[in-house]
C-alpha cells in the first residue's frame, strides 16, 4: 500500500500502460444470442459554485437485435430528485419508508415521515434537460415523462443497422437524498451517480424504460469515452481509466503539462461496462494498491476526516485486496485492470469498476456490512447484470450469499450455517404473512421490508437451499460456470437454473417456480415413530427433498435421504437412499432395521423450513 504521490515516473507508465490494455472482448451477437450495444462519448462541464453542468453526448448504438427499432427511451435519472416526482410520492405514501428518503419528523413511538425530496428548494433539485438532439444528424421530437424521455425516431433501425444520436443536455446536481448528488451528509462535494441521459436496454423482451422511483437499474453494454471539466483543486474517481494523469496530477502522477485557468479536464475511457459512475471533492486521499495477480485499486476518502477514521481507511486496503482475490476465486477472475472504493453513498452502492460507500462508520461496518457486500456486487450485479427492476434477488441475494461466506471465512467463524441470519430473515416475513414472491418488480413491493427480505435474504436462501438440493460441490461448478457463460451477458433466472441442471443432472424447475415465482413455503414434521418406524409429514405447500439422521437405541447413526420424485435423480450423498417422495403424497412411511432413539429432518439446516421445532423426535423426550 501507497500514497499515489510517491509514484512518480512509474506511475505515469503504470497507468498508461492499463489505460490501454486490453480488455475482455464482448460478443454482442451470435447465432443464439444478442444484445444490444451503445458506445458513449460525453463530455461536460461542472460548476462547483452552482452545481449546474452542460453536456454534449453522441452514442454510437448498434441495434444487433432482429427487431425494426421505430423508438428509442433515455433514462433521466436525476428528475427523480424533485417534488412531486414518482420517487417523491412513493416516498410519502409507501407504508415503511425509507429513512434515506424520509424524515421523521414525529417521535419514536408515533412517527410522522417527511420526505426530503418533497423539501428540497429549486436550487436543491436535480434535472436533466435535453437541449437538443440528433438522429444522425437529424433533428428528433421527444417528449419527457417524469425521469423517461421518449424519443421518436426520423427513421427506424433496421435489424443490424449502427446509428448515431448526438445530444446536447445540461442539468443541475441535487442535494444528495439517495446515492447521487451534492453535499452529503459525511461532506463529499459530488457523487455523480446515474447523473448523464442513458439509453435504456433494449432485449428480447422488448424495451425496458422504467420510471426511477427508488430501486435498481438495467443499462446496455457498451465503451465510454467521458471528459469531465472541472475546478483544477477537485480530485476525481470512478468508472474508467485515466487518460491524461500527465496534465491531472493529484497523485496519478507527476504534473507535467501546465493547464491555464481555474479548471483541468479529466478524460477517461472504461470498456465494456453498461453504466459509469464518478465522485468528486477537493479534500479526497487517493490511495492505492496492488492486487497480486490482479487489478490496482483505488481508494478516494476525505483527508478531513478524524485520524481514526483515518486510519479505517488504511485498514481497508489490504482486506479489500483480499476480497477481491477471494471473490475471483469463488465466482471468476475480475476482468479489468482497475477497481475504485470511494466514499461517496449514503451507504454503498455498486457501479462500474467502483463502489460508492459511507466514509465515517466504524471500521468493523464499513468493511463487514458495507465493502464486503458492494464488492460482491461486482461479478453479480456488475458483471453478469441481470435485469435489477425484475429479477434483483439474483443481484442482491447472490452478492449476499458470497458476502457472508466471505467473512465467515475472514473471521475464523466457522458457523454451520453462515446464512443464519438470512434464514432467520427469511422465515420471518415467510410466517408473518406479508411476503410477496421474488418475480414482482422491485419497485412495486408493497413494503421496503418485503422487498429487502425478498432480494437480499430469501435470494441468499435460494443459492444456499440450491446447495442443500444438488450437493455443495455441484452449487459451487454451478456459480463458476454460470459466471463464465453469462458474464457480460445480462442473464436471466432460467439461465442460471438450466446451468444447475446441466451441472447436476438433475431437473430444477420446479425448484426456481416454487421458491421463487410462489410464497409456497416449506415445512416438514415428524409425524410419528414407532419403534423402527418413521411416518414423516409435508406441511407446507413446497415439496423438497429430504435429508434425515436417525440415532438407534443402541448409538449408532445412520443418515437417510429422500429424494424428490420432481427431481428426475438425487443428489451425490453418502446416506442411505430411500424410494422417491412425491408432492402429491403428503406422508411418506419408511422402516429401519434397528430400534429408533430420535430422528432429525435436515441436521444441516440448510432447508428453509419454516417451523423446525416439528423436525426433531427424541424418545427421552416424547415417551
Amino acid at each position: 500500500m501507497k500514497q499515489l504521490n510517491s509514484f512518480i515516473g512509474f506511475s505515469l507508465l503504470f497507468l498508461c500502460f492499463f489505460a490501454n490494455a486490453q480488455e475482455p472482448k464482448m460478443e454482442y451477437k451470435t447465432d443464439t444470442y444478442w444484445q444490444q450495444q451503445a458506445d458513449y462519448t460525453m463530455e461536460i462541464d461542472l460548476d462547483i459554485t452552482t452545481y449546474l453542468f452542460t453536456g454534449k453526448q453522441k452514442i454510437v448504438y448498434t441495434n444487433n437485435s432482429p427487431d425494426v427499432l421505430d423508438k428509442v427511451f433515455y433514462h433521466l435519472y436525476f428528475n427523480a430528485f424533485q417534488p412531486g416526482s414518482e420517487m417523491d410520492v412513493r416516498a410519502q405514501t409507501i407504508a415503511d419508508p425509507s429513512r434515506r428518503l424520509s424524515n421523521n419528523i414525529g417521535t419514536k413511538t408515533n412517527p410522522i415521515y417527511q420526505s426530503k425530496i418533497a423539501i428540497l428548494k429549486p436550487n436543491e433539485i436535480g434535472y436533466i434537460n435535453v437541449k437538443s438532439l440528433l438522429q444522425n444528424g437529424v433533428q428528433l421530437s421527444y417528449d419527457v415523462e417524469g425521469t423517461v424521455l421518449e424519443v421518436t425516431l426520423n427513421k427506424p433501425i433496421q435489424p443490424g443497422e449502427e446509428v448515431s444520436f448526438d445530444m446536447l443536455f445540461e442539468g443541475q446536481v441535487p442535494l444528495q437524498t439517495r446515492r447521487s448528488g451534492r453535499n452529503n451528509k459525511e461532506g463529499v462535494a459530488l457523487s455523480m451517480s446515474q447523473w448523464y441521459p442513458k439509453l435504456a436496454e433494449y432485449d428480447d423482451e422488448g424495451w425496458h424504460a422504467y420510471s426511477y422511483i427508488g430501486r435498481e437499474f438495467y443499462g446496455v453494454w457498451g465503451n465510454y469515452d467521458v471528459k469531465i471539466t472541472i475546478d483544477k483543486d477537485y480530485v476525481i474517481g470512478g468508472t474508467g481509466y485515466l487518460q491524461n494523469p500527465e496534465e491531472i496530477g493529484h497523485g496519478y502522477a507527476e504534473k507535467t503539462v501546465q493547464t491555464e485557468g481555474d479548471k483541468l479536464t479529466w478524460h477517461f475511457k472504461a470498456p465494456n461496462v453498461h453504466d459509469f459512475a464518478w465522485a468528486a471533492d477537493p479534500h479526497f486521499n487517493h490511495d492505492t494498491l496492488n492486487v497480486e495477480n490482479g487489478p490496482t485499486l483505488h481508494f478516494f476518502y476525505k483527508n478531513t476526516m478524524t485520524p481514526k477514521q483515518l486510519e479505517n481507511w488504511k485498514q481497508l486496503q489490504p482486506k479489500a485486496s483480499r476480497l477481491m482475490t477471494y471473490f475471483s476465486d469463488l465466482v471468476g477472475q475480475y476482468p479489468y485492470k482497475q477497481y475504485s472504493i470511494i466514499q461517496a453513498g449514503d451507504s454503498g452502492m455498486e457501479y462500474g469498476m467502483c463502489t460508492f460507500i459511507s466514509g465515517e462508520a466504524k471500521f468493523e461496518r464499513m468493511f463487514r456490512s458495507t465493502v464486503s457486500h458492494e464488492m460482491a456486487h461486482t461479478w453479480f450485479q456488475f458483471l453478469l447484470a441481470t435485469n435489477e427492476a425484475k429479477h434483483e434477488w439474483m443481484d442482491e441475494g447472490f452478492a449476499t450469499y458470497i458476502e457472508y461466506l466471505a467473512m465467515d471465512d475472514f473471521y475464523n467463524e466457522n458457523k454451520k450455517n453462515p446464512w443464519e441470519k438470512a434464514y432467520k430473515r427469511y422465515k420471518q416475513i415467510a410466517t408473518l404473512g406479508v411476503e410477496q414472491p421474488q418475480s414482482i418488480y422491485a419497485d412495486k413491493y408493497e413494503l421496503n421490508s418485503a422487498y429487502s427480505v425478498a432480494s437480499y435474504y430469501k435470494g441468499c436462501v435460494f443459492l444456499v437451499q440450491l446447495g442443500y438440493i444438488i450437493g455443495e460441490e455441484n452449487l459451487d461448478k454451478t456459480i463458476k460456470t454460470y459466471f463464465s457463460e453469462f458474464a457480460f451477458k445480462h442473464p436471466k433466472p432460467i439461465d442460471f437454473i438450466r446451468i444447475a441442471e446441466r451441472i447436476s443432472g438433475l431437473e430444477l424447475d420446479w425448484y426456481l417456480i416454487d421458491f421463487s415465482q410462489t410464497t409456497n413455503t416449506i415445512d416438514y414434521a415428524i409425524a410419528s415413530v414407532d419403534q423402527q418406524k418413521i411416518i414423516l409429514k409435508r406441511i407446507g405447500l413446497m415439496a423438497m427433498p429430504i435429508d434425515l439422521k436417525v440415532t438407534y437405541k443402541d448409538g449408532s447413526s445412520e443418515d437417510f435421504y429422500i429424494p424428490l420424485r420432481e427431481m428426475r435423480g438425487e443428489k451425490p450423498t453418502t446416506a442411505t437412499q430411500l424410494k422417491d417422495w412425491t408432492w402429491a403424497i403428503p406422508t411418506y412411511t419408511f422402516t429401519t432395521q434397528k430400534e429408533i432413539q430420535s430422528v432429525e429432518i435436515d441436521p444441516s439446516t440448510f432447508m428453509a423450513d419454516i417451523d423446525m421445532e416439528n423436525n426433531v423426535y427424541s424418545r427421552a423426550t416424547n415417551n
